[in-house]
């Protein structure tokens, strides 16, 4: 049996594991000129165009080879259209046809192995050359997600048990300062942030729709504070204390810590 496994020049990407119309006769005992046959008539039927291979492909996936008189000498197929073609066939054919393609597709995954001292060097150098490039990309993405993370942080909004986390304080010592100290107060069972707070840039009311279990619609509210009030919040709130991690994240945007009182 001839083992192909080629590299397709035109219609498929380059190092796609291919399976040639003389392996695909040798596998299923048909004539190699019936396979070509079968193949022209399977593009023919796909791109309805003539059965002829003079045009130029327009669907990605085979290659045709010619000889010097410019007929058709071996058509390389990739997978899908392999699979196309087999469909036609009876079932020990078929089957013959995917061991042979889960055998090429091991192939393709093994690593291949330097053979001479020279190619050992060779392997060495382009494995550092990429682990090198590997270190450059991977410190890029670093730098870019930790701008992306402080860009985050700058322009970001928080709920009120995300800021008591981030405070290091317990939520209900939290909710309990914004309580007593004039941040939020009720309007029946919804808490609303105080008007001056919001104009101050420190929180914003946000709106929502409910519905209770009586299947009744409400209108409720959601304060979330800003990362203004985020820091401020740090500086007020007895026993607070910004998390390192989210404090490092902060510094850019913390440079004049706000002073004024509560």
């Amino acid at each position: 049996m001839t083992t192909v496994n080629t590299l397709s020049m035109s219609g498929s990407s380059a190092n796609a594991v291919t399976m040639s119309s003389k392996e695909i006769a040798e596998l299923t005992g048909k004539a190699h000129k019936h396979v070509i046959r079968d193949i022209e008539s399977m593009i023919a039927e796909i791109e309805k165009d003539g059965p002829s291979l003079d045009h130029k492909a327009k669907s990605k996936g085979y290659d045709v080879e010619r000889d010097n008189r410019g007929y058709v000498k071996i058509i390389h197929l990739d997978r899908s259209h392999t699979y196309t073609l087999m469909t036609g066939y009876d079932a020990r054919q078929r089957k013959k046809i995917i061991d042979r393609w889960m055998e090429l597709e091991a192939q393709e995954r093994k690593p291949l192995v330097p053979q001479t001292y020279a190619e050992a060097l060779l392997e060495a150098g382009r494995i550092a050359k990429e682990r090198d490039a590997l270190k450059v990309e991977n410190k890029e993405l670093a730098v870019k997600a930790e701008a992306l993370d402080r860009i985050s942080f700058a322009e970001g909004e928080f709920g009120q048990h995300e800021v008591a986390k981030m405070i290091q304080v317990k939520p209900g010592v939290f909710t309990k300062f914004l309580d007593t100290n004039r941040w939020r107060y009720a309007r029946g069972k919804v808490k609303l942030a105080y008007q001056d707070r919001i104009d101050a840039g420190y929180m914003r009311n946000k709106a929502h729709p409910y519905t209770d279990n009586n299947g009744e619609e409400h209108l409720g509210n959601t304060i979330r504070i800003t990362t203004k009030g985020l820091l401020k919040f740090a500086q007020i709130v007895p026993g607070a204390k910004l998390d390192p991690v989210v404090e490092d994240a902060m510094r850019p945007f913390a440079k004049k810590r706000e002073t004024e009182p509560a």
